[in-house]
């Protein structure tokens, strides 16, 4: 960038003191001036032009929200002893220092598909996309660890930990397994992952976007259909029994107010065969004849009441 900036510099400078010369009135006098003057001029702008290609001096800036680091290219240690922290405008020699700048955001990344073997030695497809951010204070010792930069470091040493995590935790699940219990999957492939990585990162919302093969997808879909279906018959089960309990203890209770019902009627009919002596039922015979004698002409052991009348 002083390379750059330099080059317009000098190229200004240059068009300015041209059209300087160009409106000087021309005499013999100042011809060789000019000349010279000229002469002068192209000689500064292709020092200049020098200058701008070989200045070993630059700028750049640490956005906010990044960690910018700045590594030695020479010595023994290449960086691994004299990594620095810097922030905002930065000048350094281009020939014997870098710069590189680390964002500190949260990141996300999608990979391209990628096999994995499940338990029991079953394939699936995975397009793994999660987010990461990197530990701010972490960053030097990263960077003398991995000796890349973020987009290479993403490509390469991440890349390599979230597919091994993945390949890993797929081993200890069975493939319908791995589909009944996605959550869970996820879930301990994140945990397994920060476990690696979590010296210089944190990895969260992890998607495996994992396909199974199109035979076990069948396979799936099959057993997954049968569970269901012995659940609806279970859940029928249930319904039957809890109905003929309902049915069982109606019974009970019909059952239970007949006997008690009977059991009343029975004493009232004790208690009335003991009221009823001879005498009360006469009793009752005569309150409830009405004086008229039957007229009905019956044998001599019919037993019928005769009306004594008046003699004639």
């Amino acid at each position: 960038m002083i390379g750059i900036i330099t080059f317009i510099l000098a190229f200004i400078i240059l068009g300015l003191a041209l059209q300087v010369f160009k409106k000087s009135t021309y005499t013999e006098e100042n011809r060789k001036f000019r000349a010279k003057g000229i002469w002068r001029l192209l000689t500064a702008f292709i020092i200049s032009l020098f200058i701008a290609a070989i200045n070993p001096i630059d700028i750049e800036r640490i956005d906010a929200g990044h960690v910018g680091i700045k590594v030695s290219n020479v010595g023994d240690n290449r960086g691994v002893g004299k990594t620095e922290y810097v922030t905002g405008w930065v000048f350094y020699n281009s020939w014997i220092s870098r710069i590189y700048e680390f964002p500190i955001h949260q990141q996300h990344i999608d990979y391209e598909e990628a096999d994995i073997v499940t338990r029991g030695g079953f394939r699936a497809t995975i397009k793994p996309s999660f987010n990461y951010s990197i530990n701010a204070g972490n960053v030097a010792d990263m960077f003398q660890n991995l000796r890349v930069g973020v987009k290479e470091m993403e490509q390469g040493w991440l890349k390599n930990a979230i597919v091994g995590s993945v390949n890993d935790v797929a081993n200890r699940y069975t493939v319908d397994s791995i589909f009944n219990h996605r959550e869970e999957f996820e879930s301990s492939i994140i945990k397994e992952c920060n476990k690696r990585v979590s010296q210089w990162f944190n990895v969260s919302q992890l998607r495996t976007n994992i396909v199974p093969p199109k035979e076990i997808s069948e396979s799936i879909v099959a057993k997954t259909r049968a569970i269901q279906e012995v659940q609806v018959a279970e859940n029928q089960r249930q319904v039957a029994i809890a109905e003929a309990e309902r049915k069982i203890a109606q019974a009970r209770g019909d059952s239970a107010q007949a006997v008690i019902i009977a059991a009343g009627r029975a004493e009232a009919i004790k208690k009335e065969q003991l009221s009823l002596t001879p005498l009360y039922i006469e009793y009752i015979k005569i309150q409830k004849w009405n004086g008229e004698v039957p007229t009905t002409v019956a044998g001599s052991n019919s037993g019928f009441l005769i009306q004594p009348g008046s003699k004639q």
